[in-house]
């Protein structure tokens, strides 16, 4: 767990936050119909290079057999989480999920938000809202005093009220000098159970949401997840800081 009284890493995870949160806002201004998904990964690439960071996502995890070969997941459509980005263009109409990830002076941020590539339909922008929701309210019980499951369930509860689907198979994770640490922040739970939440946590709080099932399978490439119906997905993400107050997200511009 990051000891966020030291000063140093503090501003190093603050810094980490701050250069994904600029990557994401830059690769918005860019989406378009016509782009492809290798462009994004180039211009993120080259933005966390750029500010003294390495990319997350890029070789990950080191000793796996298969890698992640690219800097940032993009995520189109029925692909829910870990879309390697490559040679497809964009359409009107498409939603994509970034999910960005950079290592600064020994700390790692991660978030991801879901995008919509020109005008999308009316049940696209409400499964944007909803997941965007969920992140909102597993947020809103990260405070001192709650535990993980109070996260937990307020994510599930939004979900499921709202009529859609959410994994078992995929989740939030703690988050410091490892990418994915302890503890692992679950889309589902009960309120008032799992690990007290203490000042000095930080985690990634991370919905991932179907629209017409809650099964998943994984393609030929080992890593992208898509939904087992061809059904549209989201996946919203933020770097939380648990601390004396208000949580702190660390992944947002101010």
């Amino acid at each position: 767990m990051v000891n966020l009284k030291r000063p140093e890493a503090l501003a190093a995870m603050r810094e980490a936050g701050k250069i994904v949160a600029e990557v994401l806002a830059l690769l918005e201004e860019h989406l378009r119909p016509g782009i492809t998904t290798a462009e994004l990964d180039r211009l993120a690439e080259d933005w966390i290079r750029r500010r003294g960071a390495t990319p997350s996502f890029l070789g990950y995890p080191p000793d796996s057999p298969r890698p992640f070969p690219a800097s940032i997941c993009a995520s189109v459509n029925e692909e829910l989480v870990h879309g390697i980005p490559g040679d497809r263009v964009l359409e009107e109409g498409d939603l994509i999920t970034v999910d960005v990830g950079a290592f600064y002076h020994g700390y790692h941020g991660d978030a991801a938000r879901t995008y919509a590539v020109g005008a999308i339909s009316q049940d696209a922008r409400r499964l944007l809202a909803v997941t965007k929701g969920a992140l909102e309210a597993g947020i809103a019980q990260s405070r001192v005093g709650k535990r993980l499951g109070d996260v937990s369930s307020a994510v599930q509860r939004h979900i499921e009220s709202q009529g859609f689907y959410l994994t078992h198979h995929y989740s939030g994770h703690g988050i410091g000098a490892n990418l994915h640490e302890a503890p692992q922040v679950l889309n589902y739970g009960h309120a008032g159970h799992g690990i007290p939440l203490q000042s000095g946590m930080t985690f990634c709080i991370e919905p991932m949401v179907l629209v017409g099932t809650s099964r998943t399978r994984v393609l030929s490439d080992h890593w992208t997840v898509v939904s087992a119906d061809g059904s549209l997905t989201a996946h919203f993400e933020d770097t939380v800081a648990i601390m004396d107050g208000t949580p702190e997200i660390f992944t947002r511009l101010k």
